[in-house]
């Protein structure tokens, strides 16, 4: 039997315990590179449960912890309520929270921030300390002092308006950049703990391959193929550096990227494009045009799985590596290959439902 799931209600700021409620239809998942979102129901059967839930339940300022037995499945801001009667008269408080991520793209970069020949990683973390270290701002998000050995010059002006979340999203995807994310987790004390984690190139856990059969453990799996957002040419725009108002203004451009072998080999020319509209320099332009073309020139695919939930498939596996074996029509000869974890959803067990997991998988490069 699945050990019980429950849902902690804290203060953001403090993480002192508000209330523990029961919640039905819980859906949750978390991802590398996106912010995780967790839904669910509150039903509210009395007037005890309502003072409770009315006192527990603030959006924007409480924090939600999912514990699944005594470990830590997942962490983020409850940011909606909505209370919902039905027909018969039975009140619920429908809520759905985002991920810890989420509040840093609530927060704007309101002071000029300049980095020059500052590792990649340390910026990040100095944008992190920046939303910290204003009053208000601590919500308690920890991190580790490795380096990438990527140095980089930036200037953050505070014009721009920038979110911190969108600044770290735009230094990770620079060329040689780095992954992010915010682990929730309880530690060896006991103490429920926000964990800044960053990945250069890539984040990674688990040492111990897992090897996933189908048919087997995975119960069901879809593997699309997508090459709406494929290219092979590319180029990039930036800010306008022309300061005299008297004459017409153009944007800084990064040269055209074109992939010949892509195009002897038979492909149409696609192209593609992306804007940068406060980058200045025109190395740190062609960088970002760099990456985004690298990115753009294979179909994308993210298969998912659908699993069993429990033993070795827990939410610590994002970033791991797990071997995928499939054998059906489509691959008679069978599907034998190393694939990474970089999102999980998860469907509690509730009136007779299994307990389910979807793994998406990056198909390696």
């Amino acid at each position: 039997m699945a050990p019980p799931y429950r849902l902690l209600f804290c203060d953001l700021r403090s993480d002192q315990l508000l209330d523990a409620l029961p919640v039905q239809g819980v859906a949750l998942d978390d991802y590398i590179g996106k912010t995780g979102r967790l839904t669910g129901t509150v039903p509210i059967p009395n007037r005890a449960i309502a003072e409770r839930a009315r006192r527990a339940i603030v959006p924007g300022r409480t924090a939600v912890w999912v514990e699944r037995g005594r470990e830590i499945w997942w962490g983020g801001i409850l940011w909606t309520l909505a209370l919902a009667s039905d027909s018969r008269g039975f009140l619920g408080a429908q809520i759905q929270a985002g991920g810890w991520e989420s509040y840093l793209y609530r927060r704007l970069l309101f002071d000029t921030q300049t980095a020059e020949q500052v590792d990649q990683l340390d910026i990040a973390r100095g944008l992190v300390d920046y939303v910290q270290n204003t009053p208000g701002g601590n919500i308690g998000i920890t991190y580790d002092t490795a380096v990438s050995g990527v140095q980089r010059d930036r200037e953050y002006l505070r014009y721009d308006l920038h979110s911190i979340g969108d600044l770290l999203d735009d230094l990770a995807a620079a060329e040689n950049g780095f992954e992010w994310r915010i682990a929730s987790f309880r530690d060896t004390d006991g103490r429920r703990v926000k964990r800044l984690q960053l990945g250069h190139p890539i984040i990674r856990a688990g040492a111990a391959e897992i090897v996933l059969d189908h048919p087997g453990p995975v119960l069901t799996y879809t593997w699309p193929v997508d090459a709406t957002a494929k290219a092979n040419g590319w180029q990039s725009r930036g800010a306008s550096v022309n300061r005299n108002q008297a004459v017409e203004s153009y944007p800084l451009t990064s040269p055209v990227l074109v992939d010949d072998a892509d195009i002897a080999a038979g492909w149409p020319r696609l192209d593609g494009s992306s804007d940068y509209t406060t980058v200045e320099v025109q190395t740190t332009l062609d960088s970002h045009a760099r990456a985004d073309w690298t990115g753009a020139r294979n179909p994308v695919q993210i298969p998912e799985v659908e699993v069993l939930l429990g033993g070795n498939i827990t939410p610590a596996l994002l970033g791991a590596t797990i071997r995928l074996r499939i054998r059906d029509l489509w691959h008679p000869t069978a599907l034998d290959a190393l694939y990474r974890v970089v999102g999980l959803s998860i469907n509690p067990p509730e009136r007779g439902r299994p307990e389910t997991a979807k793994l998406y998988l990056e198909v390696p490069q």
